[in-house]
C-alpha cells in the first residue's frame, strides 16, 4: 500500500497524490505570474490579460463568436467572459451583432481597433516568448506542453471530474 502523507487539514494523500497537489499549486502560481506578465505587456494598449484572452479567442477562430463559445474555447466562465466583453465593447475593441440562428446569443467580433490592439500585443508577446524560450531546452518545453495538454484533456473528461470522484468516495 502506498504511503499516505497527512495534509495540514488532516486529509491523507498518497505520495503521488501529494506530487499531483504540488503540480496543481505550481500551475496556480505560474498562472498568476502569466497573468501579471500579460497585464504588464498590455498595459499601454489598455489590455489586461483577460481582455487579451477574449480578443485572442475571436482572432484565433477567425470569426465572430458568442460569449459561450469564447468561454468554452478559453476554459472560462460565461459570466466572466460577459463582463470582459462588456468592457471591450465600451473600449470600442469589440462589437456585438445579431446571431442569424439564435435570438438571444449575440455574436462578438473584433473592431478595427480590437484587431490593431491584438496585433500589437502579439508582437510584444513574440519578443517576450522568444526571450524566455532561450532559457529552456527545446525538449523540456515540448515535454511540458505534452504533459500539461494531456492533463487538461484528462480533466475535460466528464467521467474524471473532481465532483464525481468525490461523490464516489463519499458513498
Amino acid at each position: 500500500m502506498a504511503r499516505r502523507e497527512p495534509s495540514p487539514q488532516g486529509h491523507h494523500l498518497t505520495a503521488r497524490g501529494s506530487s499531483f497537489t504540488s503540480l496543481v499549486l505550481e500551475v496556480f502560481r505560474l498562472n498568476g505570474r502569466f497573468i501579471a506578465a500579460g497585464n504588464a505587456l498590455g498595459r499601454s494598449l489598455d489590455l489586461t490579460s483577460a481582455r487579451w484572452q477574449v480578443l485572442g479567442a475571436i482572432a484565433l477562430e477567425g470569426r465572430a463568436l458568442t460569449v459561450a463559445e469564447i468561454a468554452r474555447a478559453m476554459g472560462l466562465t460565461r459570466q466572466g467572459v460577459q463582463r470582459v466583453v462588456d468592457d471591450l465593447e465600451q473600449a470600442a475593441m469589440v462589437t456585438r451583432n445579431d446571431h442569424p440562428t439564435h435570438r438571444r446569443a449575440r455574436l462578438v467580433d473584433l473592431t478595427a481597433q480590437g484587431r490593431s490592439r491584438y496585433a500589437a500585443i502579439m508582437r510584444r508577446q513574440a519578443g517576450w516568448a522568444n526571450q524566455w524560450a532561450e532559457t529552456m531546452p527545446s525538449r523540456e518545453l515540448e515535454e511540458m506542453v505534452r504533459g500539461l495538454r494531456k492533463l487538461r484533456e484528462d480533466l475535460s473528461d466528464p467521467s474524471r471530474t473532481a465532483g464525481r470522484s468525490a461523490q464516489r468516495r463519499e458513498k
